[in-house]
């Protein structure tokens, strides 16, 4: 770390103690410190609150006659998207990252608002405000992705649809930071895609929050935060609530969630507790088939999670987590009984991390187990009947009829090279899943970045990935489906390459990918068959992505008129290894084969600002339409959002209008999206 102090009045600065904390050096200064623009991103899986990923620096501000300024060249703050966290300037991974000022701008209701502002990440949604979606990165499906909470596995083994059914609204995250390709050595076997991670905000005083909006469709919302903290303990708890009779025909909905976090921090101690619960209650249109429009759905989760941490030579990490997801499904919502399914998901987990610097790098090891069980009328194996009576649904008179379970364990072993102006990492991951079989499993992966210029990154990866398939996969029978007790787990051979620059008022990023898939899975039609059902085929993923960001403040002043510019652009193409496959059924795949986003955040005038957010997408598929009778293809389609809002410290109020053009689209079949959605709406934050 390089220090260059100017003040008017010589004066040393002497440390007597030292820790390996990035941000200690911030702390025992205890004044201001003024580095120009720092910017930051992590994926934090073993360590959520570690420093970050990409470093951008501008000129420092000049000085003041009452201030001092000290001008900071950092280069140990630390970033996981490895076992072990790295310094951010010898990351290996490219992360993306909608921070908290990307949050705070946009028109985004939901989380999943929030990640259509990335160009690699595929949201498709059956209606506002989030309402069961499904996310994919670089052209995988919403089963192949693993969605993380602080760092904690929340993915769904009973179906990808529900993965992002969350206890904590918009107000609540701090960031949201994606990782492209597969890393089943880092995050797990089921990151086969990608992965997602959901950090939640840290408040750093006594605050007390609340956010109440309202508009098209009945829509209204509210929710409400408090936030306390001492020397040692931070918590922070918060509600909401949502309700709307829904843009299109059978979408309303009303969703409502609680969480708690809380914090301890000492100086060789860190723990974190977290729990949550969500309601869901939605009208689900035609998203299951054609046969009815009146399908309603209601889902909940519980959650519970505890992670502690040693920060001794050697950090160790442990975190047990359990969660828990009821799903109620009815074919007419005039008449329940004619057709419905209950599911119940418990899944429970533990993993323990422990690496260290030593004269060769950093070397990390670690041990997973994840319990995944299910209780269905419909998914699993059958139970005896004499023995249903001990498994009953929730609130209703019915019992369960099957039910099944399997058991993940993983062994981690990685080990880190780190150079002047490269970087090495090196790992695998040992799996056994007791619905596979066999022994254990390697699935190893490599990542090198080179630095050949302080700003210039240029980056490698390769990764092999697995995916068992979910509940529904193999035992899902309903109309016009049928699931596949044979289906093979999904297997990947990943490559990414690519290169990122960082200037002072500019970042740009460009990378191509390539996905071999053996054994992936589709829901395929046979001919003569009237349903759909599940099976394995080698499939292949070819893309390429880009990123432009513009940051003008920097570039202008704080007080020029554009502010920041954020163009991405996202190409992907599937194609069947074995083309007399393609021959042989009709797949109902589909996916993002163009996506462009801009995102424009301008001021008007004193402390009222806009932002235009612009996605372009063109969808491969195609899919028969229920009016019409006729095939139909998704087709190419853009959204335009603004949101105009006066923001000062203490209070926040805007007005925002979603699909402004009012285009009606499809993201899935036969569910037509709403039109323009305009809400207004005020935040408030109190200190205590």
């Amino acid at each position: 770390m390089n220090i260059k102090s100017r003040f008017r009045k010589p004066e040393s600065v002497v440390w007597t103690h030292f820790t390996r904390h990035g941000d200690a050096i911030f702390l025992s200064l205890r004044r201001e410190v003024l580095i120009g623009v720092l910017s930051v991103a992590t994926l934090s899986v073993a360590c959520p609150d570690s420093a970050a990923a990409i470093m951008a620096f501008s000129q420092p501000s000049a000085p003041t006659d009452d201030k001092e300024e000290i001008e900071l060249t950092l280069d140990s703050a630390e970033v996981v998207g490895t076992l072990a966290p790295l310094p951010a300037d010898k990351a290996v991974r490219l992360v993306q990252v909608i921070n908290r000022q990307d949050i705070e701008a946009s028109s985004a209701n939901s989380v999943n608002d929030l990640l259509k502002l990335a160009a690699g990440v595929d949201v498709r949604q059956r209606g506002g405000f989030g309402i069961q979606t499904d996310i994919g990165v670089n052209g995988g499906t919403e089963d192949q992705l693993t969605v993380l909470l602080n760092g904690i596995n929340i993915s769904n083994p009973h179906t990808g649809h529900l993965t992002v059914d969350l206890p904590v609204n918009v107000d609540d995250i701090e960031r949201i930071e994606v990782i492209e390709g597969g890393a089943s050595r880092i995050y797990g076997s089921q990151a086969f895609a990608g992965a997602i991670n959901i950090v939640t905000r840290t408040d750093k005083e006594n605050t007390l929050g609340a956010h109440m909006q309202g508009g098209s469709y009945g829509t209204f919302g509210t929710n409400a935060h408090l936030s306390l903290q001492t020397t040692h303990f931070n918590n922070r708890l918060s509600g909401s609530y949502t309700r709307s009779d829904g843009g299109t025909y059978n979408d309303d909905f009303n969703k409502a969630s609680a969480y708690w976090n809380g914090k301890y921090q000492s100086q060789h101690f860190d723990a974190t507790l977290q729990a949550g619960l969500s309601t869901m209650n939605y009208g689900a249109n035609t998203f299951y088939g054609t046969g009815s429009d009146s399908q309603y759905e209601q889902d909940r989760r519980f959650l519970f999670a505890a992670k502690a941490e040693y920060k001794g030579r050697v950090r160790v990490p442990i975190q047990v987590y359990w969660n828990r997801s009821l799903d109620h499904y009815v074919w007419k919502r005039a008449n329940p009984a004619a057709y419905q399914n209950f599911h119940q998901t418990n899944v429970y987990g533990a993993n323990a991390n422990a690496y260290t610097t030593w004269a060769l790098g950093k070397t990390a090891i670690g041990f997973e187990f994840r319990r995944e069980n299910i209780l269905s009328t419909r998914l699993g194996k059958e139970i005896p009947e004499a023995e249903q009576h001990k498994y009953k649904v929730p609130g209703h008179h019915e019992h369960y009829k099957y039910k099944d379970g399997r058991s993940n364990v993983g062994i981690y072993l990685e080990h880190d090279i780190l150079l002047n102006h490269i970087t090495i990492s090196l790992g695998t991951l040992a799996n056994h899943n007791t619905s596979v079989g066999s022994g254990m499993h390697l699935y190893p992966g490599i990542d090198v970045a080179w630095r050949p210029a302080d700003r210039w990154k240029f980056f490698i990866s390769f990764n092999k990935s697995l995916r068992t398939p979910t509940y529904t996969d193999i035992y899902y029978n309903g109309p016009g489906l049928q699931g596949n007790t044979c289906l093979k787990p999904e297997k990947s051979t990943d490559w990414h390459v690519g290169t990122t620059y960082t200037g002072t008022w500019f970042t740009a990023q460009a990378k191509g990918f390539y996905r071999h898939g053996t054994d992936m899975i589709d829901w395929v039609k046979y001919p003569d068959a009237t349903f759909y059902t599940t099976a394995n085929s080698d499939i292949d993923n070819i893309g390429a992505e880009a990123l432009l960001h513009l940051n003008f403040s920097r570039l202008l002043g704080e007080k020029a008129l554009p502010q920041r510019l954020t163009l991405g652009y996202c190409y992907n193409y599937k194609y069947r290894v074995h083309k007399e496959q393609a021959a042989n059924y009709v797949s109902r795949m589909t996916f993002l084969r163009h996506k462009f986003v801009a995102s424009l955040n301008h001021r008007i005038v004193s402390h009222l600002s806009a932002q235009w957010d612009f996605t372009l997408k063109s969808r491969e598929g195609e899919f028969e339409n229920a009016e019409t009778g006729e095939r139909q293809t998704f087709g190419t389609f853009a959204t335009l959002d603004l949101k105009v809002q006066w923001e000062k410290p203490r209070y926040t109020l805007y007005v925002q209008a979603n699909n402004l053009t009012n285009h009606k689209y499809y993201d899935f079949a036969n569910v037509q999206q709403p039109g323009i959605w305009l809400m207004g709406g005020a935040k408030m934050k109190l200190g205590l």
